[in-house]
Parts: C-alpha cells; sequence; structure tokens
C-alpha cells in the first residue's frame, strides 16, 4: 500500500521505518535538513532491546503536491501542528484514502459522529477558527492512540523506549473494512492494533496520563517515575485525573482501569522524560491546549468545576509564553562538583 505519514518526528519516524521494513511504499513529509537527510540516509531505528533497524527505501519531501494519491495518510504531527500541517493535505487524496490521526489529547473531530447534545459541536481550543475541518473532511478520518514513546536522537534517528500499541477504531464505532485494512497494516509492521468500538474512551485512557503528568514533567523537570514517588505531585495528579474523570463520565466515558493502576503504569515506565519536557527543553512549541486546554474547555461545557486542572494549565501556558517570547529552552543542567 502507499502510506504517506506527515511529520518525521519520534512517532512518525517509528511508524515509518516499521511500515517501510513491512513492504509498505512509505513517504515521510516534513521540512528543513531533515527532509535531506532521510533521502541520503534513509531512517534509523534504535529499539530499547538494543536491535537497529534501517528504512533506506523511505521517500522523503517537504512538498504534498509532488506526492500523489495514498492508501492511508498517517497525521503524525503535534496537535498545535495540525492546522498548518492540513492545508494541502488534499493533494494525498483518492477516492477512498483515510487519515489516521495519532495526537495526543482531544482531537478537533470529538464531537463528529459522537451522538447527543454536543454532536458536530468543534473543540474550539484545538480547531480554533474550523480551519482543520475545513481542510479534513471528516468522513476520512480514523482515530488512533499512540501508546509507544520514542525521541529523535538526530535527524533521521530515532530511539524507541517502550510500547508497540496504536490501537485505531472508526469515529461512529463500526468496523468497516477500511478501519481493517488500516489495523492489518500495523499489525504487519509488528505493532498490536486491535479495532476499538470506542476509540473516544481508549482516547480518554490515554489523555489522563498526558494530561497530568506531561505538563507537571515540564514545570519540575521530573521524570514520571519521580513525579509519581513524590507524595505532593502524586496527588496533585489524581487530583486532576479525578476532575477529568468526572468529565468523561458526563460524556459517557466509563475508564477501564482505575485511577490508582493508571498513576502506576506511569510510575513502572521510569526516568522517562514526557514529551513535553523533552520540548520545553530543546526549545519547541509544546501540546498545551489539546492535552490540558481542551479538558479545561470540556469543562466548562460540561459544568464540571477543574480547579487543579486550570491552575496547571495556567502555569505552563505562561512558561511557554515566556520560552516563545524570549526565544529559549529550560533544561536543568548538573552543577559542578564541589
Amino acid at each position: 500500500m502507499k502510506i504517506c505519514i506527515i511529520g518525521a518526528g519520534a512517532i512518525g519516524g517509528y511508524l515509518a521505518v516499521k511500515l517501510a521494513l513491512a513492504g509498505e511504499h512509505v513517504t515521510v513529509i516534513d521540512h528543513g535538513p531533515k527532509v535531506d537527510v532521510i533521502r541520503k540516509n534513509g531512517l534509523k531505528l534504535m529499539m530499547h532491546d538494543g536491535r537497529e533497524h534501517a528504512a533506506r527505501n523511505v521517500k522523503a519531501t517537504g512538498n504534498m503536491k509532488e506526492v500523489g494519491a495514498q492508501d492511508i495518510v498517517i497525521l503524525a504531527v503535534k496537535a498545535h501542528q495540525v492546522e498548518s500541517a492540513t492545508k494541502e493535505i488534499q493533494a494525498l487524496f483518492g477516492p477512498d484514502t483515510v487519515v489516521v490521526t495519532t495526537q495526543n489529547g482531544i482531537p478537533w473531530w470529538y464531537f463528529y459522529k459522537h451522538g447527543g447534545e454536543f454532536e458536530g459541536r468543534r473543540v474550539e481550543m484545538v480547531d480554533p477558527n474550523g480551519a482543520t475541518a475545513n481542510h479534513l473532511d471528516v468522513n476520512r478520518v480514523i482515530g488512533c492512540v499512540v501508546y509507544p514513546a520514542a525521541e529523535v536522537v538526530q535527524p533521521g534517528v530515532i530511539r524507541h523506549i517502550e510500547g508497540d500499541r496504536f490501537p485505531v477504531g472508526e469515529l461512529d464505532g463500526t468496523e468497516t473494512a477500511r478501519v481493517k485494512k488500516v489495523s492489518e497494516a500495523f499489525i504487519k509492521a509488528g505493532f498490536k492494533s486491535p479495532i476499538l468500538p470506542n476509540v473516544r474512551s481508549e482516547i480518554w485512557l490515554k489523555l489522563w496520563g498526558n494530561l497530568t503528568f506531561n505538563p507537571i514533567s515540564a514545570l519540575t523537570h521530573a521524570t514520571l517515575v519521580d513525579i509519581c514517588q513524590f507524595p505532593l505531585t502524586r496527588n496533585l495528579a489524581a487530583m486532576m485525573m479525578t476532575e477529568s474523570q468526572t468529565i468523561a463520565n458526563k460524556l459517557g466515558i466509563e475508564f477501564r482501569v482505575p485511577l490508582e493502576k493508571r498513576i502506576a503504569g506511569a510510575e513502572k515506565v521510569g526516568k522517562h522524560k514526557t514529551s513535553m519536557l523533552q520540548d520545553v527543553e530543546a526549545g519547541r512549541g509544546i501540546e498545551i491546549d489539546a492535552l490540558i486546554g481542551s479538558v479545561v474547555e470540556l469543562g466548562k461545557l460540561t459544568q464540571t468545576p477543574t480547579p487543579h486542572i486550570d491552575t496547571v494549565y495556567a502555569v505552563v501556558s505562561l512558561l511557554a509564553k515566556t520560552l516563545t517570547d524570549e526565544g529559549a529552552r529550560l533544561k536543568a543542567e548538573k552543577l559542578p562538583a564541589g
């Protein structure tokens, strides 16, 4: 199949290597020197167990218009990059092209094919002017929840940290031929990719951790295990998770994992820096509105108080603004001995 991955970062690169090695015709869309590096050297994947994979047959370009129609388009950019990444996405579409969204947090399409009183409502925090909805027909979308952790070592080189699950689902919960096609492609590439009857429930389960651990780590420069083992931040995470669970329950979502088990799962990951902390250290834009602001928005929509989430949202938003205004990055460094 022809598969195009928009964004050759940690997750996009991980997917690209594995899918290419499984025999798919893979093209990645990115910009800058990264494209030249991939064209010259391909993509390299360093697995958590020490194995290394190289995919030299991956095509790379910064121009969607030269790629042609694809069977599957995987949108692998951060949530705050989706609007710009989808401006010319229609150049990749044939009659049956599907778009797999992999963003963390509440997606722009959350209430499309949702049913109930909020059917068709746009989540303004992630699509404030409706541009993404205009660029990308929701009828092409298949939801995907990303569980693996990975990082970019250097352009074209990805380090896998842990995880291999990419569950997928249609927005209306049906099991269609096209969602089976996506699931089968992922499984062929070595991933676990069950088809979900309710992709939104899985989105909330993943968001439960992203909503809490990501901003706390960005503010404290602590890893997952440090946050979970420090009583004050563990309690803060639990309070934020409780508030978000109340919102989700009002929207018809039930969590299949208890709150304490979810925290324990994050603790087991160990000395891992969240993606938000990695972005703060690198001076990149950070995913705030999809992970936190959207939950604040849904809290107001469902008339649910969210004092702990509101507070963390305020301070991490100011951190992001300060770093952007100063053109800066922020990283803790060890002091010289003595």
